[in-house]
């Protein structure tokens, strides 16, 4: 049987733990009387080789990182660009919004994108990564008003513009600021960063939008499109986040069928004759759209039912499908017939506000729609082409939309009625309208109107999905507008032709953005704001001709160019209008405006693939990785790629390609219990509290840069991740102990001067302890370059933390402190186990680097510490070189884990006699390994036992360890023993071998503290051979 495993006893004295800084690493050959060793207590451990270092237990962050932050991260990015000789790695960065302190997803964006740069400079690639930021658009035109305190409609645009670029200007430094905190290896100067309201930068988006307007991409309509109120503004879908909880009062009216005019279908009109009044019912969650109904629609494929109801005078059609869940609408009712939705087309109807005095409203048409359905509402679906795609579709695809002045519209672009409205309702209810937002008083007044004509049978407030602006937070209206669309159809397929050669990680994220791609049609990319970049669009006012061409285009690129594109705000028309469109259009430079529409932020930030160099040199893409948030698939991901492709020649065969080679997707950052971060809540974890501490630092340390890169790098970042005060506790602990690994290394291997005459041991010279650990150290070295490789970074740091934690700080440190510190110097066993330390330290640098810059930066400082010729550069400026196959050694593996499963019955023996009060120190305890007589054959595991013989109280960190058989066990008797057995593996029968723990024959040395002293000797013959005999 095999007792279970109790706690490592830690044998060695406590005094031996301690790193001196005092004291030179050195030897001494120290001759001394017991009586003198009686009188110095201390004498002999001066004689010790403790470890000795300036590499210190604890660290000041803010003052380690002052030391090598220059080094590391500005210095270090010039230095590469410059002196890596390797192929270039260029890493696209997706630009933040200036506008506020940066949040934790800033913090994990940044880290991650450091570290894959990192590992790119320590493979000898050289890397190109030039940060940049998204600086147009609404929340910092809003910020700049906000500090004018003045709302946009009276300031000037010039003074909004001026006031918003220095907003996004301090805001940038701001952010820069706390971004080098991250220690983020980027040059910042102007030169290799950008910003998307650089001048160059504005010119090389124009020059990417004129191509597309070259391709025919670019159109300008009049159709229903997101816009939001509180923004003034267009939205594109990828704007847009949606409210769960949003409350919208729904409203169930009655359309009067029209008895005048001849009714298509027979049944229905025999109905009529003795009715004496019809109604189509209809559901909707927009009252304030029924203003601009222009039909109603049927799904020619339902059976619709005509009904006599007792909430309405009359009878009712509605769908079949829908009575049994309308009876709470209309009450009890009778069917008096059924009609196919075909048969219902070109009925007409009167609006609901027709009874109204002064309404001007005319018969309206039944329609036939295939997204009707019986699934909600009445199966009858109210269409406002103005306030809605899929009626705007279906009133296109029947030929009812020729022209802008042929949808019906009501709401201006403050989200407002305008005084149109009085079309519908008649001039004195249009006063309870005109100037009421029809998300808020409008709507509640239509629901007014609705009562007083009779057409409301039933309202009630439901809580549904509904969109809402993603900036301002408010909630949107679709309304008719005209704006300047992308055509997306004719580039779509290209776009998606483009992704087959593009990595995705993790690949799933693949279906997102192909899924997105694949249902858009086309991209509105005008927006009414000041701020921004303009959209050089010129406007015949008389034919009201609106002139966008690439010559145009190549005119008013020249201008903005020299001037500014600042100037087409600001210059005169006449800057900007060619001899051939003055020719060709009549009126004069009078009789032109320029637009006032601004791009896209989208298609601001899209455009930065063209700040990268065209490939060379075999590459194929721009950009090697671009790595942002899940929800950049709506956005960047799309815009970057949709740019790149429509600004692509189009008469070229060649293959479509991405401006990226691999796409990389992150989560969102939520508090430690789950929930999205906000500060109502109070849960806002800030990286810079993380990094400096809070007030109170006790609860809230300062744990320093590296603490947050290392959680970075072992949350699964490609999905929502968890931070707060337990997962940050727990990240400074394995960096605390990442960092003993190193300090104990650096104690123990010595100064660059003494390692100048130091004697390595080669392979085959080294034991089965330092066989395997450098075989662990390759599997380190392989997992860490397979998991940077693949953006795998948990798998990098676990496996270090393991490698520190259990195959070093549990083993290795553990059983090799007797030979560090007590054996001669020159010992080919110290000399060894110096050789595997320094290896280790070596390659764990290389490993942690990545990550942990400041860590590594001051272990390879004070390795090098001397030597002013090495220590001044960066650990990065030393290329990663991979731990030699030849340390691949799986029989050391397999060699160590039989005679660490031994290892595991003696402590727990040891442990039993600890308990019993036998001993206090396992060194007071010697091993007896007992091996049974009866086999012919010596299996290997008994073979490995003899072998190793020697290594075994190393391993056990016992006085001595003995080989014996059943036969030569004697008679003795001892004070104490335990015995446990373990089983020989790879036997038929079940074979065991014993092993006992006893007390040590021989005496304690006071020098080692082993019980290996002759009684007659005042040293163990160990250390008599270091120090020299007593005199």
């Amino acid at each position: 049987m095999c007792l279970a495993v109790g706690p490592t006893a830690r044998p060695v004295r406590p005094h031996l733990f301690k790193l001196s800084k005092s004291r030179r690493f050195s030897t001494c050959n120290v001759s001394l009387s017991l009586k003198n060793a009686s009188i110095d207590s201390k004498a002999y451990s001066k004689t010790l080789l403790l470890p000795k270092t300036s590499f210190p237990l604890w660290v000041d962050s803010a003052k380690s990182e002052s030391l090598f932050k220059r080094k590391t991260c500005e210095d270090l990015y010039r230095w590469q660009a410059q002196n890596a000789g390797g192929p270039l790695f260029v890493l696209l960065d997706g630009p933040p919004y200036a506008n506020g302190h940066l949040h934790m997803g800033h913090a994990l964006n940044k880290v991650l994108k450091d570290i894959i740069n990192r590992y790119h400079v320590l493979t000898g690639h050289r890397v190109r990564y030039h940060p940049g930021w998204d600086c147009h658009g609404l929340p910092i035109e809003n910020k700049a008003l906000q500090e004018l305190k003045k709302d946009a409609l009276s300031l000037p645009p010039s003074i909004i513009r001026t006031s918003a670029k220095a907003t996004a200007e301090r805001e940038m430094k701001t952010q820069q600021n706390e971004f080098e905190q991250f220690c983020i290896m980027a040059d910042w100067s102007s030169e290799t960063t950008y910003r998307t309201l650089d001048h160059d930068y504005e010119i090389r988006q124009l020059q990417v939008f004129q191509r597309m307007v070259e391709q025919g991409l670019i159109y300008r309509h009049y159709r229903p499109v997101h816009y939001s109120p509180s923004s003034h503004s267009a939205l594109a879908e990828a704007e847009l986040v949606y409210n769960d909880d949003h409350v919208s009062h729904s409203v169930y009216v009655t359309f009067p069928l029209d008895l005048q005019t001849q009714v298509p279908n027979t049944t229905l009109r025999e109905i009529l004759v003795e009715e004496p009044s019809a109604s189509l019912l209809v559901w909707t969650t927009t009252p304030w759209t029924l203003t601009a109904n222009m039909g109603i629609a049927v799904h020619p494929g339902l059976t619709y039912s005509v009904v006599r109801a007792s909430a309405k005078e009359g009878v009712l059609v509605v769908a079949k499908d829908r009575l049994d869940a309308l009876e709470h609408v209309i009450g009890s009712y009778e069917t008096i017939a059924e009609i196919n939705g075909t048969d219902l087309v070109g009925t007409q109807y009167h609006s609901v506000f027709s009874p109204i005095p002064g309404s001007k409203t005319t018969p309206l048409e039944i329609i036939a729609a295939s997204h009707v359905t019986s699934e909600s509402g009445s199966g009858l679906v109210h269409c406002a082409p103005a306030h809605g795609a899929e009626d705007y579709l279906a009133f296109r695809a029947l030929g009812l939309l020729q022209g802008s002045t042929d949808i019906i519209c009501h709401v201006d672009d403050a989200g407002k009625f305008s005084s149109d409205v009085a079309d519908v309702v008649g001039e004195e209810a249009a006063q309870l309208l005109v100037g009421q937002e029809v998300l808020k008083g409008g709507s509640k007044a239509i629901v007014g109107l609705l009562e007083s004509t009779g057409s409301l049978v039933k309202m009630q407030k439901i809580k549904h999905r509904y969109p809402y602006d993603w900036k301002t937070g408010e909630p949107i209206i679709v309304t008719a507008t005209s704006q300047w669309f992308a055509n997306l159809d004719s580039i779509k397929d290209n776009a998606l032709n483009a992704l087959k050669d593009v990595q995705f990680y993790p690949p799933p994220s693949r279906n997102r953005l192909e899924s997105f791609i694949r249902s858009r049609s086309e991209w509105c990319i005008s927006r009414q704001r000041v701020w921004g970049v303009p959209i050089p669009a010129l406007y015949h006012t008389p034919t009201d001709t609106a002139i966008l061409s690439s010559e145009s285009l190549t005119h008013i690129l020249r201008v903005l160019s020299d001037r500014g594109v600042v100037h087409w705000w600001e210059g005169p028309i006449e800057d900007f209008l060619t001899p051939e469109l003055l020719a060709q259009f009549e009126g004069g430079p009078e009789a032109w405006r320029k637009g006032t529409d601004t791009m896209d932020v989208w298609f601001d930030s899209g455009s930065n693939w063209s700040t990268l160099s065209a490939p060379t040199s075999g590459r194929k893409h721009r950009a090697d990785v671009c790595l942002e948030g899940t929800d950049q698939h709506r956005g960047w991901f799309q815009s970057l790629l949709l740019t790149a492709v429509g600004a692509a020649p189009g008469n070229s065969d060649a293959r479509p390609v991405s401006p990226y080679r691999t796409l990389i997707t992150h989560g969102m950052v939520l508090d430690e219990a789950g929930k999205k971060m906000s500060k109502s809540l109070g849960n806002i974890v800030s990286p810079m509290t993380i990094i400096h501490g809070g007030k109170d630092k006790k609860k809230e340390p300062a744990y320093g840069a590296d603490v947050l890169r290392l959680w970075a790098a072992t949350v699964e970042y490609w999905r929502d991740m968890s931070i707060g005060p337990t997962v940050l506790a727990q990240c400074a602990e394995s960096m605390r102990k990442i960092r003993n690994s190193a300090r104990f290394i650096l104690g123990n291997i010595g100064t660059v001067a003494q390692r100048k005459d130091f004697v390595p041991v080669q392979h085959n010279e080294l034991g089965l302890a330092e066989r395997f650990v450098m075989n662990e150290l390759y599997k380190l070295d392989q997992t860490a370059a397979d998991g940077y490789a693949n953006y795998n970074f948990p798998k990098v740091m676990n496996s270090l933390s393991n490698f520190a934690n259990i195959t070093l700080s549990s083993l290795y440190f553990d059983i090799t402190k007797d030979c560090l510190y007590a054996n001669d110097l020159q010992s080919v066993e110290r000399r060894a186990v110096v050789t595997t330390l320094a290896r280790v330290l070596d390659s764990m640098t290389a490993v942690m680097a990545p990550v942990l810059p400041y860590l590594a930066e001051e272990i390879y400082s004070t390795l090098h510490d001397g030597d002013e010729g090495v220590s001044q550069l960066s650990v990065f400026a030393k290329k990663w070189v991979p731990v030699s196959a030849e340390w691949n050694d799986p029989q050391a593996e397999q060699d160590m884990a039989s005679l660490l499963k031994m290892r595991s019955v003696v402590l727990s023996l040891l442990e039993k006699a600890r308990g019993d009060k036998h001993l206090k120190n396992s060194l007071e305890a010697e091993v007896d390994i007992i091996l049974p007589n009866s086999l012919s054959v010596r299996p290997y595991f008994l073979q490995l036992i003899e072998r190793e013989e020697t290594f075994l109280k190393t391993l056990f960190i016992v006085s001595d360890a003995n080989i014996t058989d059943e036969g030569s066990l004697g008679t003795g008797s001892f004070a104490w023993s335990y015995v446990s057995t373990i089983t020989v593996p790879d036997t038929d029968t079940n074979t065991e071998v014993a092993i006992r723990v006893r007390p040590s024959s021989l005496s304690k040395c006071p020098r080692c503290w082993t019980y290996t002293r002759e009684a007659d000797h005042d040293l163990c013959v160990r250390c008599e051979n270091v120090v020299g005999p007593a005199e």
